[in-house]
This record gives structure tokens, sequence and C-alpha cells, in this order.
């Protein structure tokens, strides 16, 4: 994961925090109430967000649609942003590791929220936890609980208000996780292979197989040897994988050279699916529930 590249680079954006102004109170919606101004770092959060704050919440997200959450560097207005947010949400478990930087340069007055907080983390084989919570909407049942409570502690005046909307969407996230349990339990082979390993909390709550990825790591950064492209091929090859999952903001040309030697179906253009971030707008990934959909529809139809 990329770092802020010394002093000189971490002065510059403490700079740019010490120039940023702070309104007082901040803005109000059309019934008087505050708006709170809220940051998030993924595209996950921003969506969360949006969706439990409705008209009380102005989000700036971090990160934007299919950029890699796990190599990315701040720019100044992210800081300035950061330096004047109500509410701070983060992912945690180091999916962003750049935050610390960032926020020791933004100086934020704001509460920082780790929604991953109340969730019980995946350990990889060297002991670090996966931090692709979001992949199991039970989790981001509790995420999205977390969100609102911090939201109401800021704005005690929109309680009701958010919790309503925190009703109605975990009421959509049950019926949605309901259907895709009743789809996937259809399938005779449930054997998956996806770009890098962002899917084990999918896997485990779905009751699929995880039979490896392209990248063996939770980080999309790691190296990939000759001998694990290998070992991966053979793999797919003896355990009856029908198909390889490339991901939406990854490049599939390894999956591809894989799927080849292996002699299996890769999946990716717009039926990839979406592991580390949400889509653009306008796709079928464009928000969280369009999301899960997306990529259960897609593995449902490759493994049938």
């Amino acid at each position: 994961m990329r770092r802020f590249r010394g002093p000189a680079a971490l002065a510059c954006l403490l700079l740019v925090a010490a120039c940023s102004t702070r309104s007082e109170g901040g803005p109000v919606d059309a019934a008087g109430g505050k708006v709170l101004s809220v940051v998030t770092t993924t595209t996950q959060l921003t969506d969360f967000a949006r969706e439990v704050g409705g008209r009380r919440v102005k989000v700036y997200g971090v990160l934007r649609a299919d950029v890699d959450p796990h190599d990315y560097e701040p720019s100044p207005a992210d800081i300035d942003a950061l330096s004047k947010a109500d509410v701070i949400v983060k992912n945690g478990i180091d999916l962003e590791g750049w935050f610390d930087d960032t926020i020791e340069a933004a100086a934020p007055k704001g509460q920082i929220v780790d929604a991953s907080e109340g969730i019980r983390i995946r350990q990889g084989d060297e002991g670090e936890g996966d931090p692709h919570i979001w992949h199991n909407p039970e989790n981001v049942a509790v995420m999205v609980t977390t969100i609102e409570k911090a939201m109401e502690e800021a704005a005690p005046d929109a309680a009701a208000e958010l919790r309503e909307n925190l009703a109605r969407y975990t009421a959509k996230l049950a019926s949605l996780d309901a259907d895709n349990k009743d789809r996937i339990s259809r399938l005779a082979n449930r054997k998956l292979v996806t770009n890098h390993d962002a899917f084990g909390y999918y896997v485990d709550h779905y009751g699929l197989e995880f039979v490896g990825s392209i990248i063996p790591s939770f980080d999309t950064s790691a190296e990939l040897s000759a001998t694990q492209i290998t070992d991966i091929v053979a793999t797919i090859t003896s355990t009856g994988t029908k198909a390889v999952f490339s991901e939406s903001s990854l490049p599939p040309k390894t999956a591809e050279a894989i799927g080849r030697e292996a002699g299996v179906t890769v999946v990716a253009g717009e039926d990839a699916l979406y592991g580390d971030t949400l889509g653009p707008e306008g796709s079928d990934g464009d928000t969280y529930l369009k999301m899960l959909a997306h990529n259960t529809k897609v593995i449902v139809d490759n493994l049938t």
C-alpha cells in the first residue's frame, strides 16, 4: 500500500489543512435542521452514508468508482474535506493504508468512525485481517447501524429520520440477502476463483467453495510469482472449477491468460465482479444493493 513520500509531502498536506476554513454551524436543510458534512473513505461507505443520512447529510467520498482502495494517494481536496467534516467514516482493518497520515495532515475536529467495529474479522494465513467486510450483507447491517449512531450523535434532532432511513435500508438488505441465498442454494458446482482474495466473507456467508485467487492476497498490490500461476492453473483443472471471475477495478489480462491455460471461462468486462469498489453511475454496481445483486447473478449464471 502506498504512503506519503517523505516529510516534504506531509508538510505540504499540513499546509493545505491549515489554510482551509471551517464554516460555523454548517448548512441547514429546508426544514432548518443541520446538514452534516460526512466524509467516507470507500465507495461502499459513501453509498451507506447517503442511504442512512438522506437529506440530512452531504457526503464527500474520498475514493471514486473503480479506484483501488489498496493503492491510493489522497489529494489536497481530500485533506480539505476531512478537515471540515462532522463525521468521518473509514472501513478499517488496514484497507486504507493512507488513512493515519492523512488524518494527521487534516487534523479534523469531527468524529472518526470505524465501520468494522463489532464485526467478526476473517484472518488470513499470516494472521492479517481481511478488510473486505461488506461482501457479507449481515456485516453491512452492522456497518450502517454504526454509521447511523455516529450521525445521530452529531445531529440529535435528526434521530427519528435517521432511524427510519436505517430501518428502510436494512429491510431491503435482508430481502436481497434472502433472495441471494435461495439462488445460490440451487448450485451444484460452487467452486469460486477470483482476481484477488476479496470474497471470503461472501463465500463463507453463502456457502461457496473458495478454490483460490489469481493474486493470493487480500491486497491487490501483492506480487504474483510464476510458481503461483502454475499452482492456480493446476488447482483450477484438478477441482473441476468452471470459471475464473475477474474484478471491475483490476486489469483482466492475467485472469484471461490463466483461464486460457486452464481451459475455463473467464468472466470479465461488464460481467466482472465488483470487488473492492462500486461501479460508476449507471452501471450494474453503482449502489451496494445493485452490486450485491450483480455479483450473485454473474456467479450463479456462470456456475450453473
